[in-house]
């Protein structure tokens, strides 16, 4: 199953310096699906994303199709063919 991943300024570095991403999960996708095979690609970005126990870093927020998905089961939300997630890491400052 292919997958869309649009990556802000701020992460593609992590990811060859592209914005955009078409990513194959095998299976019936998740979020966590995805962001295992993001890992093994790009190892970087991974520590970005997830924590040590591989939950949702906080201050980054994960959107599917435009909902953000920790209102729609975190890393077990389901992904269709050609989802597409979008990554945004807050930024502070003032």
């Amino acid at each position: 199953m292919r997958i869309t991943v649009l990556l802000p300024g701020m992460l593609r570095e992590k990811a060859g310096g592209e914005s955009r991403l078409d990513v194959e999960v095998a299976g019936q996708a998740t979020l966590g699906g995805l962001l295992d095979a993001l890992a093994e690609r790009y190892p970087a970005l991974e520590r970005r994303l997830r924590d040590e126990q591989a939950g949702l870093r906080r201050y980054v927020n994960f959107y599917v199709d435009g909902e953000e998905c920790r209102h729609r089961g975190g890393t077990a939300t389901v992904l269709r063919e050609d989802a597409e997630v979008q990554i945004i890491p807050s930024v502070a400052g003032g």
